[in-house]
């Protein structure tokens, strides 16, 4: 009878052990819905979609519906809710919307550095010489505000009697100095309305802008008015509205709101008043 090793039955039966753990393992499912450790790389071409029960699709990344890649949320009701990237216009923006539709937050198409909505507002304030009868420029309107959209749109109206006048637009950009970007004559005893509007040449996001509207008679004894009925920055709307860059190394100078130019105005300013109480007559 031939010689048998001592464990080879040992041998066999660790062997049998080990063939059963492995069958086992092979035939239990594991865990799909959570990951320890390591990133999750979805390529060539892939997406990940999280769909509701009803099929609606709440979240997408990677490709989408118009072939294009980017971010899609949904709400429940299947509405878009928020996007990034995609095709057409409004490509690579990042976009809100309302449930009804309506874009209520994005990023400026035509120009990368800026807001595009919300719209923000300008302040601008009146002056003493609103009404004036000067015959040299007067500041009839002051203010400013941070460059938060590429584009000023400023709606003013004016009127001067018996004679005419002339009425000027100036931008202060960050680096100082009026800019004149409107000016325009006001016939005798004519309303003459306006829509001014000025790409923020020069200007970064956030640099403080200041606006001033100045005016005058062109003839003695005549008076002229300059209403303004709205002031704000907006999106660019076509690629020509995008506005040039800063110079380059540039950074914004805090400036004061007011929108008046260092230096003395134009206008004689009176004395200090006294303190106390007094009438206001003008």
């Amino acid at each position: 009878m031939a010689a048998i090793p001592l464990d080879l039955l040992d041998r066999v039966r660790e062997l049998e052990r080990k063939v059963r753990e492995l069958t086992g393992r092979a035939q239990i499912r594991p865990a799909l819905n959570e990951i320890t450790s390591g990133p999750v790389k979805i390529a060539e071409g892939g997406s990940l979609e999280v769909r509701a029960p009803d099929g609606t699709k709440i979240f997408g990344v990677g490709r989408l519906w118009d072939g294009e890649f980017g971010v899609a949320i949904q709400r429940s009701d299947g509405t878009l809710a928020f996007n990034v990237g995609g095709s057409g216009e409004g490509s690579n923006m990042i976009r809100t919307f309302s449930r009804a539709g309506a874009v209520i937050l994005m990023d400026d198409y035509y120009s990368k550095e800026f807001l595009g909505r919300p719209w923000m507002p300008i302040q601008l304030f009146p002056t003493k010489q609103q009404g004036t009868e000067g015959t040299t420029f007067q500041y009839a309107w002051v203010g400013g505000a941070p460059a938060h959209n590429a584009v000023a749109v400023i709606h003013l109206s004016s009127i001067a009697s018996p004679s005419g006048g002339q009425v000027r637009v100036n931008m202060i950009p960050p680096g100082g100095g009026e800019q004149v970007v409107a000016e325009f004559d006001v016939p005798p005893r004519t309303w003459v309305s306006k829509t001014i509007t000025q790409p923020l040449h020069g200007v970064g996001f956030q640099d403080y802008v200041g606006w001033n509207i100045q005016h005058r008679v062109t003839g003695a004894d005549s008076g002229i008015e300059t209403r303004v009925f709205h002031a704000y920055t907006r999106n660019t709307f076509t690629a020509d509205e995008s506005p040039d860059p800063p110079p380059h190394g540039t950074t914004a100078a805090a400036r004061g709101f007011t929108g008046v130019p260092d230096g003395p105005p134009p206008e004689k300013r009176s004395a200090p008043a006294e303190p106390g109480w007094r009438t206001i007559d003008d």
